[in-house]
């Protein structure tokens, strides 16, 4: 629908011009991120800064925004109002480090095990997520303190302005490509505004409402070095280690999702084990600096990719250019109207959301349209790294339950009249129940032939359904082997020893059968 074409090659002008639409877009995000986790306007936008920076340098993926996140905040903002934002700061070290260590051992490849019906829901619900995140620009503080709704005039300004951004950001590309549309409307619209004194709500509104005070700015400097003023003891690390994990693992889930998805778009592919190194170390780095933590940013990398960004000097411009807000431009960039900003994230959202999973819902199993609905609300209700988690814990039940029914066994005899059992299909956990049903013990021979050609065996539910068998053979007083076990399964069966008492048929180039105890 609202689809923007911009190259798959990097190229510096687009990189350094998408670079800077990103970090218009950034300030309101961070300060808003940083409202939710209950510290100081700058404590988000050096984190934004600082993150961003690092992670576009040392990152595995170029082209990806990193930067304060609300899935992050929502877990911060206990700790803060707890123990004080000097754990905050503390913890988000601990996590930097716990991330180091996930991408030194190679932890980024698991994120291949999320199935397609997951990322599915996972980009719906996040679009979602987007979308209502950005209703909030509609409410204003009334003269008793309190938020409510916009009406009359304010509202049909701001409906309009957030109408002529996303036209400009729909049409513009038409026309020409020489610069990112959404830098153009953002520009356009903030010039519109001002020309006329329209009754907008500008950046410097909502910070202020943010904060509840009437001074309130997004000016500041630098940055300062400092260790996190916290007793340096155990119950200090009991204290955030819990916190320091949740913010790890939904760091890193976010993140990877993201690059994955940027991957897709770009027909690209980023490194996942560097981007989990890069991103402790920015919240490392970023935990001595005064800044809130985070990790990458799906509605920013939608900007920045649609606006044309591709390589690593886009995340290095984004960072350098909110820092330069906030040293030098502060007045400047707090005139934005907040419609403009608004309306870059609808197109974000309209862009983000797989619409044709509604058209491929009734066509794909009811097992898979149901976890793409699932993680979609559960990414709505809860948080993202949940609603992933919860979705990879569907599917993997779904696929036992359906694999469990793929074992079968055929009887048959030989010519030396053993009963050979021909097993297809893998054993494990959900499977072993219909592996015992189908042997007929009592009227076997006296010799009985197990043969995995055709199947492996895969863990110790497998492993304890081969003793079983076994033990209930010998109370008969019959013998049972085992033959064409694949290597794999026969080292599974070498390292189980005393657990399992079987006698293993080696004959994998059909030569005499011989008996070995495993």
């Amino acid at each position: 629908m609202f689809e923007l074409h911009a190259s798959k090659a990097a190229n510096l002008k687009n990189d350094v011009l998408s670079g800077l639409t990103v970090a218009l877009a950034l300030v309101p995000e961070a300060v808003a991120f940083a409202f939710v986790a209950g510290v100081e306007p700058l404590v988000g936008l050096y984190a934004a800064f600082m993150v961003g920076l690092i992670t576009s340098i040392f990152g595995g993926r170029p082209g990806m925004i990193s930067g304060a996140t609300g899935a992050m905040a929502v877990v911060m903002v206990s700790l803060v109002a707890i123990h004080g934002v000097e754990y905050l700061f503390a913890t988000v070290v601990l996590t930097g480090v716990l991330q180091i260590m996930a991408g030194l051992f190679k932890l980024g490849k698991f994120i291949r095990l999320v199935p397609h019906p997951v990322m599915l829901g996972f980009v719906n619900g996040l679009a979602i997520v987007i979308f209502l995140a950005q209703l909030g620009q509609f409410k204003v503080v009334n003269d008793a303190g309190v938020m409510e709704w916009m009406q009359g005039n304010q509202l049909y300004t701001m409906a309009g302005l957030i109408v002529l951004t996303m036209a400009i950001i729909h049409f513009l590309p038409k026309l020409t490509k020489a610069v990112p549309s959404s830098l153009v409307a953002i520009v356009v619209v903030t010039i519109l505004v001002q020309s006329l004194d329209l009754d907008a709500r500008t950046v410097v509104d909502f910070v202020r409402d943010m904060t509840n005070d009437p001074a309130a700015s997004i000016a500041g400097g630098l940055p300062q070095f400092s260790i996190p003023s916290v007793p340096f003891n155990f119950e200090t690390f009991q204290v955030i280690l819990p916190f320091a994990l949740v913010l790890a693992a939904i760091g890193l889930i976010e993140s990877l999702l993201t690059l994955t998805l940027i991957d897709e778009l770009t027909g690209t592919r980023g490194r996942g084990n560097k981007e989990c190194i890069a991103q402790g170390a920015a919240n490392t780095v970023t935990g001595f600096f005064g800044g809130m933590g985070g990790c990458a940013m799906i509605g920013q990398s939608m900007i920045n990719v649609n606006s044309g960004g591709r390589g690593r000097a886009s995340g290095i411009t984004a960072a350098l250019a909110l820092l330069g807000f906030i040293l030098f431009a502060s007045g400047l960039i707090e005139q934005i109207p907040l419609a403009a900003l608004v309306g870059v994230m609808f197109i974000v959202v309209i862009g983000t959301f797989e619409w044709s999973s509604f058209r491929i819902l009734g066509k794909v199993p009811k097992a898979d349209a149901f976890v793409i609905i699932l993680v979609s609300g559960v990414t709505v209700a809860t948080d993202l790294a949940i609603a992933v988690v919860v979705g990879v814990i569907v599917s993997a039940l779904v696929f036992a339950w359906e694999h469990a029914k793929h074992v079968v066994v055929h009887r048959s005899m030989n010519e030396k009249g053993s009963t050979v059992y021909d097993v297809s299909g893998p054993l494990f956990f959900g499977s072993v129940s219909s592996f015992l049903e189908q042997f007929d013990m009592d009227n076997d021979s006296d010799d009985v032939i197990v043969e995995f050609k055709n199947s492996r065996v895969a863990d110790h539910s497998a492993i304890e359904a081969i003793d079983t068998l076994a033990e209930r053979y010998i109370s008969r007083g019959k013998q049972m082997h085992l033959r064409h076990l694949s290597k794999e399964c026969t080292q599974l069966l070498t390292k189980a020893g005393s657990l399992v008492e079987i006698n293993v048929i080696e004959d994998p180039d059909y030569h005499i059968a011989t008996d070995k105890l495993a």
